[in-house]
């Protein structure tokens, strides 16, 4: 049976240029960069203000016009005189100067280098091997993880060797060739299967010495308990006294245990940190500014004022003309829009990072972790009325350069505990004086979580055991047994 019947909706939709204000407001100063050069290049309306072009005027208007069914806009109906600007003078020379001459653009070039696992292949080509001994290396060599290490069992390998690179070999043959040739290349411990094989082969490669001897036996007979910590039992087994058992800690701690994540050449490419705000102070007060590379000089490109002005000024209206002046119209509107985009984009994230920067005023003045007041994205959103997820968009994604180094404007934010006198404290706060307690005690008898649970319930922090715990590995922070030296 059908049935017809009414229903009240209240819906509320994004337009497609708040949808997009929205995405500009997420992006970091390299992404934002990139999203401006793109828009640029599609949009020949659209100028920098390097030249001294014209601009568009502050008053213009922002509305679009809509084109809904089949209707469409003669070219009579548009109000040249809207596009263009009067003014001698472009509104991008007499904005705000919030940047330093200094703080322009700089490229920072990379070197192209040779890949981790290149520079293994071109080793390869320093050995003698047969056409099976080189299949079988240079297949070992692309089992190679960034940290250096073949994860994978030999009869796997054995097997990927038959199907994919028509290798019929055997277990044996592999591991002579893996010790004979992947084991010696550079860096040293490449190729192991293990975190003992690594280390072992490193201390293989060096001199021979009293404690490097001693310090293989041990990796290869005892490695649980080296891990572990258990100092006494190796003491047992080796009959070594604690000074030598602290000459072999000190000989493996030299050693590398990720030999391929330390290679300069890999194929990672370097990350650049590019803050998008400054904070400095200035006479006893705190100076907020926004990244230069934030705030571009963008106005409407001089040739398509022209374009207008010659369009308006004829007496004879083709329809070549006609039709580019509605092509220029979109064009136009798309560059406003865009315009207006950015100089939002810019004042939201001022008022954002100066609300942030005068909440946690004691922390920016001091650069103590331990005057971070406890704050959450909410707190941020009610004082600037606007809404939470354009604060987490601000939050989440952008990096200020303070005078205690560059930090992500995210780790600002903590929850809140209360105290011992009921006052709210920053979960933060309650870290850095955990991870105090734990950098100062007596590393020969560390703490456990329930003495450090006591600690902290001493300086006013009654926490329980397991929120020390989830705190300790939030820090990364290993429990006391494996905290223990010699």
């Amino acid at each position: 049976m059908l049935k017809q019947s009414l229903h009240y909706k209240l819906l509320q939709k994004l337009s497609p240029q708040q949808i997009q204000l929205m995405k500009l407001i997420q992006l970091p100063t390299q992404a934002f960069e990139e999203r401006l050069k793109q828009e640029i290049e599609e949009n020949p309306a659209l100028d920098t203000g390097k030249d001294d072009s014209e601009s568009i005027d502050d008053d213009l208007s922002n509305e679009f016009d809509d084109e809904t069914g089949n209707e469409k806009i003669e070219a009579e109906d548009i109000n040249i005189d809207e596009y263009l600007s009067d003014d001698e003078v472009p509104s991008y020379k007499t904005q705000a100067n919030n940047y330093s001459a200094d703080d322009e653009e700089k490229n920072v070039p990379y070197a192209a280098g040779t890949s981790f696992h290149q520079s293994l292949k071109n080793q390869l080509n320093t050995f003698r091997l047969d056409e099976e001994e080189s299949a079988i290396a240079e297949f070992l060599v692309g089992s190679i993880d960034d940290s250096g290490y073949i994860r994978r069992d030999i009869i796997d390998l054995v097997d990927d060797l038959a199907f994919t690179a028509n290798v019929f070999t055997t277990e044996e043959k592999v591991i002579a060739v893996l010790k004979k040739v992947v084991h010696t290349l550079d860096p040293l411990g490449v190729g192991a299967r293990d975190l003992k094989e690594c280390l072992i082969i490193q201390l293989k490669s060096k001199e021979k010495t009293k404690y490097r001897s001693l310090s293989i036996d041990i990796l290869e007979g005892a490695f649980d308990h080296f891990v572990k910590k258990h100092y006494k039992k190796l003491q047992e087994k080796f009959n070594i006294s604690e000074d030598e058992l602290k000459e072999v800690n000190k000989e493996i701690s030299k050693l590398n245990p990720k030999p391929g994540s330390s290679y300069a050449g890999n194929n990672k490419i370097a990350e650049q940190i590019v803050p998008d705000f400054s904070i400095k102070i200035i006479d006893g007060e705190l100076d907020l500014t926004l990244n230069s590379r934030n705030a571009p000089e963008l106005h409407i490109s001089r040739e398509y004022n022209n374009m207008l002005k010659g369009y308006q000024e004829s007496n004879v209206k083709t329809k070549s003309q006609k039709d580019a002046v509605f092509f220029i119209k979109q064009k136009l509107d798309a560059a406003k829009w865009f315009i207006d985009a950015i100089r939002q984009r810019q004042q939201t994230l001022l008022v954002t990072m100066n609300t942030i920067m005068h909440y946690q005023y004691d922390y920016f003045l001091s650069g103590d972790e331990r005057k971070l007041k406890p704050m959450i994205l909410k707190d941020i959103a009610d004082q600037i009325n606007m809404d939470v997820s354009t604060v987490s968009r601000v939050a989440n994604s952008k990096f200020v350069s303070t005078p205690y180094g560059t930090k992500l404007i995210k780790e600002f934010f903590s929850e809140s505990m209360k105290n011992d006198q009921g006052e709210d404290v920053s979960t933060k706060e309650i870290k850095k004086i955990l991870e105090t307690v734990i950098i100062e005690e007596n590393k020969k008898k560390p703490l456990t979580d329930e003495k450090l649970a006591a600690i902290l319930k001493e300086k006013g922090y009654p926490i329980a055991r397991r929120t020390i715990a989830k705190y300790r590995e939030q820090l990364d922070l290993p429990v006391a047994r494996l905290r223990k030296e010699i």
